[in-house]
């Protein structure tokens, strides 16, 4: 086996900024459980201080719960849109703003906002409002032997921590789990460079019965027959790599957050189950 070669030299590394976000709630915020009844539950934007990569996704008293730090420019559509397009996980980002100023943290996943990780001590003195800066690196990776192999948000630092290995043609990837494609439900609609598709949890037996709910935030995950090229489709024998990056969710089709780092439509991705694939390990979180 042998590692594949990337055009990584090319790529353009940029500055955006962002702020630390608060949580929002509008009016009657109720969250409905598939049976008609409803919540109230936390989980989105904000400083989240006890949820990390590497913790459940699963058996929260929250929705949609996020780990770390969510950072966002909502004064301009085109800021917004560039945080989230040039955006690869991995990226190392500064607050630079505010009593923890300085302190560096990595981006561990994109949802309706950039989430951001950082040390405790950053997360005790930082504030919503505070300025984040993310160096983006990652946008326009390719490998250079696998045209049909495409690249989502995929910084070159967890290309290589990944340790994607080459062999007779195939990619060999670790996953710390498979999920089947007929459990992937709400952001089938999205394009794959922005956002990510949840699961249909709502079925918990089926869910133990998989094992899918000991799922962890940060696991890299498989899904067979997905193509994840222009959105999210059905595609027979197609292979996508992804990454749980938010928690579960009592409403229909809406459970994990899983966003794409890889697909390929022609059986150019191989994997296999390392329970050890996760981003707090991966990029010593």
């Amino acid at each position: 086996m042998s590692n594949p070669t990337t055009n990584e030299l090319a790529l353009v590394e940029m500055a955006v900024s962002a702020v630390v976000t608060t949580p929002a709630v509008r009016p009657g915020q109720y969250i409905p459980y598939p049976d008609g009844t409803a919540t109230v539950l936390p989980g989105m934007y904000g400083i989240t201080y006890n949820v990390r990569c590497g913790d459940r996704a699963f058996g929260w008293a929250g929705d949609h719960v996020e780990p770390g730090v969510s950072i966002d420019d909502d004064g301009n559509s085109g800021r917004h849109h560039a945080l989230h397009y040039l955006n690869c996980i991995g990226n190392e980002a500064m607050v630079t703003s505010g009593m923890a100023a300085g302190a560096r943290g990595i981006v561990v996943g994109e949802h309706a906002r950039i989430l951001v990780q950082f040390d405790d001590s950053a997360y005790d003195v930082m504030a919503p409002g505070d300025r984040i800066q993310v160096m983006t690196i990652g946008q326009g990776l390719a490998l250079t032997d696998f045209p049909g192999v495409a690249l989502k948000k995929m910084s070159p630092r967890l290309f290589h921590a990944l340790g994607i290995t080459q062999s007779e043609g195939r990619l060999h990837v670790n996953v710390a789990m498979e999920l089947p494609i007929r459990i992937m439900g709400s952001g089938a609609e999205l394009n794959s460079e922005y956002v990510d598709q949840d699961l249909m949890s709502g079925d918990r037996a089926l869910m133990a019965d998989l094992g899918i709910d000991q799922m962890r935030l940060g696991d890299v995950i498989a899904i067979r027959h997905a193509d994840h090229h222009w959105g999210r489709s059905y595609r027979e024998g197609a292979v996508s790599i992804c990454l749980c990056i938010h928690g579960d969710s009592v409403m229909t089709g809406h459970g994990p957050g899983i966003l794409t780092l890889m697909t390929a439509r022609n059986g150019e991705i191989d994997f296999t189950i390392d329970p050890k694939a996760n981003l707090a390990t991966l990029l010593d979180l």
